[in-house]
């Protein structure tokens, strides 16, 4: 069994890394293999709907969304993690799954786990569901 892990933060050993640092171990120490991969602070652009994935078998810009495309569809789970900022995850963290998931076979099961320490918890999460 796999999980992918994406963080989400512009801080790459930030809070949002220590949260998915300790799933990673949980994970791990049950025989899960467990890997995280840092988005955060890389140069994403938004989806254009240019249809090009669905002729090419990916997306039309080469970026971390094709690299780590392989590893989505292996995974039996995925983890994201991304600070709140008004309300929403970040808009790298957006575009980046936007991306991933329009442009990849997206089947998985979601389940949402909220981090209580903010106010805006409800609606950053219902954003990425």
């Amino acid at each position: 069994m796999k999980v992918l892990l994406i963080n989400g933060s512009p801080h790459a050993k930030g809070s949002t890394y220590t949260a998915l640092h300790e799933m990673e171990k949980v994970f791990t120490e049950n025989g899960i293999e467990a890997e995280i991969v840092h988005i955060g602070n890389k140069d994403i652009r938004g989806c254009v709907a240019c249809g090009a994935c669905s002729k090419l078998g990916k997306c039309a810009f080469s970026d971390m969304v094709n690299e780590v495309a392989p590893k989505f569809e292996e995974a039996d789970g995925l983890v994201v993690g991304s600070p709140v900022y008004y309300a929403s995850a970040n808009a790298t963290l957006i575009a980046f799954l936007d991306r991933l998931f329009y442009s990849t076979h997206f089947d998985k099961t979601i389940e949402r786990i909220n981090d209580i320490r903010r106010n805006n918890i409800t609606t950053s999460s219902f954003f990425l569901n």
